[in-house]
Parts: C-alpha cells; sequence; structure tokens
C-alpha cells in the first residue's frame, strides 16, 4: 500500500513527513466543536484515492455518541477549560 514511498529520495521523504506532521498537528491542536468534525482534508493525504466507506448513525445512537465521547473528555483531560461558545457555521 505504501510502495510509492520507495521511490522517493531522502529530501523528498523529509517533505513528506512534514507535511503528515504539519497535518497531525493541525488535527491534534483542534478544540471544541472542532473535534467533532469529519476530516476529509486529513485522510486526503494518503496516496490512495477512496471514498471513505462511512456509516452514519441515526440521530438516537449518534445523541448517545456524543454525550458518550463528552464524558470521555471529562474523564481523559478533566483539568481542561471549558467554554460556552456556541457552534457557528
Amino acid at each position: 500500500m505504501d510502495e510509492d514511498l520507495d521511490a522517493l529520495s531522502h529530501e523528498e521523504l523529509v517533505v513528506e513527513v512534514r507535511k503528515l506532521r504539519a497535518a497531525i498537528r493541525k488535527h491534534r491542536d483542534s478544540s471544541s466543536q472542532e473535534l467533532c468534525w469529519h476530516h476529509p482534508d486529513l485522510w486526503s493525504l494518503l496516496p490512495e484515492r477512496v471514498e471513505p466507506a462511512i456509516a452514519v448513525p441515526a440521530w438516537p445512537q449518534f445523541m448517545r455518541g456524543c454525550v458518550r465521547y463528552r464524558q470521555s473528555l471529562d474523564e481523559q483531560v478533566a483539568e481542561a477549560p471549558r467554554t460556552c461558545q456556541e457552534f457557528e457555521d
């Protein structure tokens, strides 16, 4: 799956690693409502061009998942500051 890397020079590999690290950092440094979004821009960094086969949960299951995700943040990063900022398009 990653055979494309075999043909890259050392310099090209360094460029690729830096690009991937920048994308991972952008995702890691997202906060608040940004944490809940679909991330095709991150997935597009992979060389294979496929349409992700995602399943979208129905609303009740989705909302239970959102609540569970938020609870997990309380458990994993209890010291993180809280925000009351509303989502805006």
